[in-house]
């Protein structure tokens, strides 16, 4: 087979998908986009200054070594969840299939790619140092970390390619990866509970930088040239299933409709998953049977689960609000862990109709299982949070518990939000129309947190005795009793979004 040159053809798809666009559409959206990026960022400065670089050095050693993890893990996991290659519609529908050159196809993808990982490498960098690094180097040493931090993020996203078009061993490096980002998890949460001193004096002085800086430049043109060599290798299903995400990302984005999102991951999860059967006890209820199973069936999503635990400890010297509310979020973030049935529920009620349930009872047992993985996240959270010396003495694993009905509530309210609906009028604000759909779509659920108001004041004030304690449980269990008989009903199957 003869390969045609790929230029023509771009250029003639270009040409076709645009000519419905007015002239000039394009420089208005460009100039749109810039104009909203130069605003938002005057108006944030000064919190971008604090995150990126705060007045004085406030983070140890080891807290600085845990942010490398954390940063560049989860930035390798970012680029293998994406692609990282991947290709517009028109481009995987005419191109990919076509004879053409597969490198010169995916060099566009690849450009677009390694500009975006070296600029959240860079800046990754830049918080970095500004967190750890004394003031006094702020010259060479700075710009020099900066450089190294863009060369690691795009050899990061070099890696990811080439496990993209690579075989199993990527699995293994998303695994290492994976173990790195915990690791800096645990280490940050460490670095906190430690009296460490603050700041780094022993900093590498430019030139000791210049050499190390120069062998990553090295490597990394050396690791791009094999990779830009070997694109053609890359299989089309790996290409198309990256295209696949990006487009939902874009539809997600664009429609602001979160469900998009939702559902891919999903389906994605369970198409690579090899099921055994499993037979827990008949004397369960059978939806409750079914959400302990995906529960247990989704091990490393537990995993992360009790490893989030701790993480509240890291906003120890935060507000108390601000702690109150991280631990209301984490109670609705545990309770969806197990809300995938009552998703499927609520958009195809052909099961429920075969078992002969009325949607009070599907809902019923569905708040089970979320309700005890919210519960049991919270006491484990408040513990630690009790143990460390963040909160001072008290019965907070009981207050823990009693945010299990909250959670459930929370998440199962989440899971049967339905689709964003477009036809409620907007409103007018004085910087514009502001659409009411998605702002009542993103509300619905955690607006079922404020049934955790008392433990809520209880942590910002940091004192809790056992009053509050049976107030938050009669609070909670009431008002999921509530939520229960107000959006669902005895007398008909179909779970409408409540």
């Amino acid at each position: 087979m003869t390969a045609v040159p790929l230029a023509p053809v771009r250029r003639w798809i270009s040409r076709t998908q645009s000519s419905h666009r007015e002239r000039g559409a394009t420089l208005s959206s460009l100039y749109v986009g810039l104009l909203s990026v130069a605003i938002i960022g005057g108006i944030l400065h000064r919190q971008l200054a604090a995150v990126f670089w705060p007045s004085a050095p406030n983070a140890s050693a080891l807290a600085g070594a845990s942010l490398v993890a954390v940063c560049y893990g989860l930035l390798y996991l970012a680029l293998r969840r994406f692609g990282p290659l991947a290709l517009s519609r028109p481009a995987a529908s005419w191109l990919l299939p076509a004879p053409v050159s597969r490198r010169r196809l995916l060099l566009p993808s690849l450009r677009i790619a390694g500009f975006t990982a070296a600029l959240l490498g860079a800046l990754a960098a830049v918080a970095i140092v500004g967190h750890v690094a004394p003031r006094a180097r702020v010259g060479d040493e700075v710009a020099l970390l900066t450089v190294g931090g863009a060369l690691i993020g795009l050899a990061l996203l070099l890696v990811a390619a080439a496990a993209q078009a690579g075989g199993r061993w990527g699995d293994a490096v998303d695994t290492i990866a994976g173990l790195a980002f915990a690791a800096g998890l645990v280490g940050l949460v460490t670095a906190t509970t430690l009296d460490s001193p603050v700041g780094v004096t022993d900093w590498p002085p430019a030139g000791t930088l210049v050499p190390v800086v120069a062998g990553v430049f090295v490597v990394v043109v050396v690791v791009l040239a094999l990779v830009v060599r070997g694109l053609a290798r890359t299989p089309s299903d790996r290409i198309l299933d990256a295209s696949r995400t990006a487009g939902t990302l874009f539809d997600t984005a664009f429609g602001v409709e979160p469900s998009f999102l939702t559902d891919m991951i999903e389906r994605r999860y369970w198409a690579r998953r090899r099921l055994r059967s499993t037979r827990l006890s008949s004397r369960l209820p059978i939806l409750i049977a079914q959400d302990l199973l995906l529960a247990v069936r989704r091990r490393r999503r537990l995993l992360w689960l009790a490893l989030a635990t701790v993480l509240p400890v890291l906003l120890g010297s935060a507000p108390g609000w601000v702690l109150g509310a991280a631990v209301l979020l984490g109670c609705l973030f545990a309770g969806l862990t197990a809300t995938g049935n009552a998703r499927t529920d609520a958009g195809n009620p052909v099961m429920l109709r075969l078992l002969g349930m009325t949607s009070r009872e599907a809902v019923f047992q569905r708040l089970w299982v979320p309700g005890v993985l919210a519960g049991v996240w919270a006491a484990l959270a408040l513990t630690a949070l009790d143990l460390l010396g963040d909160l001072p003495s008290g019965p907070w694993w009981a207050l823990g518990l009693t945010l299990g009905p909250v959670g459930a509530a929370a998440a199962v309210h989440r899971a049967r939000v339905g689709f964003v609906r477009n036809e409620l009028l907007p409103l007018d604000t004085p910087m514009g129309t502001l659409s009411t759909g998605p702002l009542v779509n993103a509300v619905m659920g955690p607006d079922l947190l404020l049934l955790g108001v008392p433990a809520w004041i209880a942590i910002g004030q940091g004192s809790l005795s056992w009053t509050t304690v049976l107030l938050q449980g009669v609070i909670g269990v009431a008002g999921a009793r509530v939520y229960l008989a107000g959006t669902t009903s005895l007398e008909r199957t179909e779970l409408s979004a409540g």
